[in-house]
């Protein structure tokens, strides 16, 4: 496995952020995004994790709840990279792809444009 720091790999989500369209980054809503080293059992390759409601199912009952919940996960991400230089293109995929579940986009076209 690629050895990379907690730190460092956060660096890099922050900055995958920061590649974010400001137009884009202004509509996401309601959501916050960790960093943690690995996935629930029985899902040890999973990169990332969207969880919440999509902004495009939410209506006037959204009120009062959770922030949606993005995680990045760090092993699995350092496992399946052979270099720093995967790692920052793979963070920067991954971000994107769960990014865009918030917007209400499904894996099927994430995969179309290149982000899963």
């Amino acid at each position: 496995m690629l050895e990379m720091s907690r730190e460092r790999f956060e660096e890099l989500v922050g900055e995958a952020l920061d590649r974010i369209p400001p137009e884009l980054a202004r509509l996401m809503d309601n959501v916050v995004i960790f960093v943690e080293d690995e996935p629930e059992p029985g899902a040890p390759e999973l990169l990332g994790l969207y969880e919440g409601t999509p902004l495009t199912e939410r209506g006037d009952w959204y009120a009062g709840v959770l922030p949606d919940r993005i995680t990045i996960y760090r092993n699995p991400t350092l496992r399946m990279c052979a270099t720093s230089e995967e790692v920052v293109a793979e963070v920067g995929v991954t971000v994107v792809h769960e990014i865009g579940h918030h917007f209400g986009i499904d894996d099927e076209r994430l995969h179309a444009l290149g982000y899963g």
